[in-house]
């Protein structure tokens, strides 16, 4: 089989598309990196999806972080807190072992709620349950640093807001959130690129892959148990992460350079300064 063969047969393999049986033996350098390639488009799906909803949830949970109404403030600072001081892969397990349970508690309590429970099997797969927890975790770390930017954002901004007029939605609108996003951006980069790096613990978590379509680890590891060889697999999942992780800071570079536009860019230009005497 050539790796272009390999290549249409494997390359959609982690989202059901192509070869359903996994080699056996004879494993080129091609099958590798195809399969793993392959998983990693679970890796971008967990990382995709729980950073942009992710980043809907930390700009309410900022906001309300810095209410004055203590019922609106503590229930944040709490989800803050927990999901800051608790292990990544704790929350994993311990989501699972829940998801696992409401339906045999809603049968126990009540048969009414047994149709309403039984659609939480759904919440045991890892392309939903392990989303859920990358998606309430990236929301309580992205919510804390545009806490920090909220209350970094300069009184003289929102003075001249309020001297000209501009006050509620509007002036966060056009004020507020996008200072809090330009001032928040570095760091919120650093958290989307530990964010993707996260998702290599769902295949170590209790959700487990659905039909032999796990994420990159899951075949790296499958290949290194296979080969007895993690020297190759295991160095190929990394490559792909540096990859994401480049594409990762490129996007957000872009964005960075769009929210920042209005400020004084100094022209780049070339000096030469030829030293005759020395």
């Amino acid at each position: 089989m050539s790796c272009w063969e390999t290549i249409a047969d494997y390359a959609l393999r982690s989202i059901g598309i192509g070869e359903r049986l996994l080699p056996r033996s004879d494993f080129t350098l091609c099958q590798q990196f195809t399969l793993i390639g392959s998983g990693l488009l679970w890796n971008i799906y967990f990382g995709v999806l729980a950073l942009t909803s992710g980043f809907i949830l930390a700009t309410a949970v900022a906001m309300g972080k810095a209410a004055r109404n203590p019922l609106i403030r503590k229930p944040c600072e709490w989800f803050i807190f927990i999901f800051r001081g608790s292990p990544l892969f704790i929350q994993f397990f311990l989501a699972y072992e829940t998801f696992v349970l409401l339906p045999k508690v809603g049968i126990d309590i009540n048969l009414i709620f047994v149709e309403v429970t039984a659609e939480t099997r759904w919440l045991t797969r890892a392309w939903l349950g392990a989303l859920i927890v990358l998606f309430l975790n990236t929301a309580a770390y992205s919510g804390e640093i545009f806490y920090g930017a909220l209350r970094s954002i300069p009184k003289g901004d929102l003075e001249a807001a309020d001297a000209y007029g501009i006050t509620g939605w509007s002036r966060f609108r056009r004020i507020t959130w996008p200072t809090m996003l330009r001032l928040a951006w570095p760091a919120y980069t650093n958290e989307a690129i530990f964010l993707f790096h996260a998702t290599t613990l769902v295949f170590f978590s209790g959700f487990p892959a659905w039909q032999q379509r796990g994420d990159a680890l899951y075949y790296a590891n499958y290949f290194a148990d296979k080969t007895f060889n993690p020297f190759v697999p295991y160095p190929i999942v990394a490559f792909y992460f540096i990859l994401v992780t480049l594409a990762v800071i490129t996007i957000f570079s872009l964005v960075n350079k769009r929210l920042n536009r209005h400020m004084p860019q100094e022209p780049k230009r070339i000096r030469y300064r030829p030293q005759i005497i020395r």
